[in-house]
């Protein structure tokens, strides 16, 4: 169990002032949300496999494949300094 004790702690390490009416708030919805936890401890999940994600996860790029490409020159056209074929930038130390 949650008490008003602990909300007053965590408030005091957040550096949050709350009023008395937030602490009984917070109390009863921490309160809750450990109760739902101890309903989920009562589940049978023996045989359910343990997972990282409930999707599965897999690689979604798609495969490299030569293409037209634009001329440097056309890409250059707004830069606003370059140096050949480069966009040249301030040196940043």
């Amino acid at each position: 169990m949650i008490t008003i004790k602990d909300v007053e702690h965590v408030a005091l390490l957040a550096r949050l002032e709350l009023s008395d009416e937030e602490k009984k708030m917070y109390t009863g919805q921490l309160n809750a949300i450990l109760e739902y936890a101890r309903m989920l401890n009562e589940l049978d999940t023996d045989h359910i496999p343990p997972t990282a994600h409930v999707l599965p996860l897999k690689n979604v790029w798609r495969e490299d494949q030569v293409g037209k490409h634009m001329p440097p020159e056309e890409v250059l056209a707004n830069a606003p300094d370059r140096e050949g074929q480069f966009f040249k930038v301030p040196r940043i130390v």
